[in-house]
């Protein structure tokens, strides 16, 4: 790899910034026109400007968070990807993701514009029902993930089953 962002990003986000902590940190990148990595949902513990067009959001163990990738050139978008992953605690096991250190449990991971936007119309969904899309049950989210990669319309989150999950989440050790 040449140019300038490999030795930038080591600099600003090294290896082992997690070992410092119990967080899950996500670098954000914003280059207009080119690239976009923003969190659609989730509630982050710290926030760090690394410079204008950086900066690192910082998750707890158990947050659920919706992390955006797209990237573009002179002829139009080149990739685009959603993945909706739970921060996990030091010692625990995760799926490594770019721009996330160390990694988290992985529940959706969509590529392609077509398919993120029908993840980001989901999550309008539930958030119409009056839901925040963090606290939605993560079989939901697999749910999303397997149907859309089978190409089937996943089925819409309701009310009730939001409900059921609370209480089984309840009475869980």
């Amino acid at each position: 790899m040449t140019g300038i962002a490999a030795p930038r990003m080591r600099d600003a986000f090294p290896a082992t910034h997690h070992a410092r902590d119990d967080l899950v940190h996500v670098e954000l990148t914003w280059v207009e026109k080119r690239q976009e990595n923003w969190i659609r949902f989730g509630t982050p513990a710290r926030e760090q400007i690394v410079d204008r067009r950086r900066r690192i959001l910082s998750f707890r163990p158990g947050t659920v968070f919706a992390f955006v990738r797209w990237a573009a050139n002179d002829f139009g978008t080149i990739f685009s990807r959603i993945d909706i992953v739970r921060a996990v605690a030091s010692g625990q096991a995760y799926q490594t993701l770019p721009f996330v250190r160390p990694g988290g449990d992985i529940l959706l991971k969509v590529e392609s514009w077509p398919k993120v936007e029908r993840v980001l119309q989901a999550i309008d969904a539930i958030e119409r029902l009056g839901i925040e899309p963090e606290s939605v049950s993560p079989d939901h989210w697999r749910h999303i993930h397997n149907r859309i990669t089978a190409g089937n319309a996943p089925r819409s989150y309701t009310l009730d089953q939001h409900r059921a999950f609370l209480l089984r989440k309840r009475t869980e050790p």
